[in-house]
């Protein structure tokens, strides 16, 4: 051994988003000039920096260099105790690698965020927004739900109404709002409320939405129902007031056609004419002048050689799915196949692409807010989206499809946030993903061991949306 080595001190706390720092010395007890370079090594490398990289000694000299740990104040830097180390690696002497240790304390902090989706509801008898909980804490979250607005006028149903979130998860809340009274007739009325995030010994975290209750029956529908009572009654008002007397007018020609009719006078000349009841001329109606050429129309349709079959718009075939690209790739070429389609922005679903090709678009700005993903003799494909708003929308519920299956992650609705990033993984075998992220350009290619699953896109603190992305298995 050509090196001694000492932490001071070995163990250190720091608090997420601060700094600690650890002096390491460094002896050369070997018998030439030596140069050590330095490398931290664990899970708390990519926060910590060395200075200087590299320390050049003489026989029996001491050297003193810098460990500085800057933990970021986020999911990742999980609290609790962590192990780290430095390789040491001399330059005359490769192969006498030293590895000190020391330990770094973590505290934790907690942090919550809520959205409402949507932040406002519409309807008569209920409304059923969801609001989104993320922790965005280091620690593990516990907290109760509930609702309240001013006057009592809501009544609040929330499933699940306790929540536990693990750091850099979200849960979905489902509420229901109903209101205590109804309203029958008049205009809509917008009716404030907050859902609360109630945590043990803190403030609790407020969201405020707001819902709009309609009318059961349109103000001009009630306004023309009074109207046409009004009508009605004095429409019978005056029928029985000014009813004509019909009785005392047509009884004399009743008894006058009675006479004349069934006992004629027998005085009466033989030449006289008989009365004959005068026929009653039948109505004729005409025919509206549209309804006539439609007749018309019709009658010529059925004449002719076939003239009057009716002509049909050509229907539009179906959208092709990454499913059914699959199916067709596996069935020509043998191996494991993928292919996948994004939803853009302000576009709408593309074709989808197979095996590498680009799904999305670089350089235009428009961001993928959804995937339709599918694979062939993969045993099978699973995935979940992060969303540039509200993070993790599905929480743990990750999508999932056998092969040759249509498998969807994001969401095309309007309301949603655009994707910053994804999670996927093959039932066998591995799979690798190249994304290309707003103002960042094609991030490098990574693959999963088999089995296991990978992250792509944007960093979860940078919140960059994903504009195009590229698969292989």
């Amino acid at each position: 051994m050509t090196l001694w080595t000492s932490l001071e001190p070995a163990s250190v706390t720091v608090d997420p988003g601060s700094r600690a720092t650890v002096r390491l010395r460094v002896r050369n007890t070997g018998d030439v000039v030596d140069e050590y370079r330095f490398e931290p090594v664990g899970s708390v490398a990519p926060w910590t920096t060395v200075e200087p990289p590299t320390l050049r000694l003489f026989p029996g000299t001491t050297g003193t260099v810098e460990l500085t740990f800057a933990p970021p104040r986020t999911p990742d830097a999980t609290a609790g105790p962590n192990a780290y180390a430095v390789r040491i690696t001399p330059t005359e002497h490769p192969e006498a690698v030293t590895v000190p240790e020391g330990n770094l304390t973590i505290t934790p902090f907690t942090e919550v965020r809520a959205e409402l989706v949507p932040p406002t509801v519409k309807g008569r008898f209920r409304g059923r927004p969801r609001l989104a909980v993320d922790n965005i804490g280091n620690t593990k979250v516990t907290a109760s739900l509930s609702g309240s607005d001013n006057g009592d006028r809501l009544s609040y149903e929330l499933q699940p109404a306790n929540v536990q979130i693990e750091p850099g998860r979200a849960v979905f809340v489902n509420t229901t709002l109903r209101p205590r009274q109804i309203i029958w007739f008049g205009s809509k009325e917008e009716q404030p409320y907050a859902l609360n995030v109630q945590r043990s010994g803190a403030v609790p975290l407020s969201v405020d939405g707001t819902f709009v209750q309609r009318g059961f029956l349109p103000r001009w529908l009630a306004t023309a129902l009074s109207l046409t009572l009004a009508l009605a009654i004095a429409f019978v008002m005056i029928w029985l007031t000014y009813k004509p007397q019909v009785r005392s007018l047509a009884q004399p020609k009743v008894e006058e056609a009675g006479v004349s009719t069934l006992a004629p006078s027998p005085s009466a000349s033989p030449d006289a004419p008989a009365l004959v009841p005068t026929p009653t001329a039948p109505v004729v109606v005409e025919a509206p002048a549209s309804s006539q050429a439609a007749a018309d129309s019709g009658s010529g349709s059925g004449s002719g050689d076939g003239g009057g079959s009716e002509s049909k718009a050509p229907v539009k075939p179906k959208q092709e799915t990454a499913a059914d690209a699959v199916n067709k790739l596996a069935a020509r070429s043998d191996g494991r196949h993928i292919c996948y389609m994004a939803f853009i922005a302000d576009q709408g679903w593309q074709d989808p692409v197979c095996d590498g090709a680009i799904a999305g678009t670089t350089g235009k700005n428009l961001p993928i807010k959804a995937l339709n993903i599918a694979t062939a003799r993969t045993g099978g494909v699973t995935g979940n989206a992060a969303h540039v708003v509200g993070g993790w929308l599905t929480g743990d519920k990750w999508s999932k499809a056998s092969d040759g299956v249509n498998m969807w992650m994001g969401s095309s609705k309007a309301a949603v946030s655009v994707m910053e990033g994804f999670t996927i993984r093959t039932i066998e075998g591995s799979v690798c993903q190249t994304a290309h992220i707003k103002d960042r350009g094609w991030l490098g290619k990574s693959c999963t061991k088999p089995g296991d699953w990978i992250y792509g896109g944007s960093p979860m603190e940078q919140k960059l949306q994903l504009e195009a992305v590229r698969f292989t298995v």
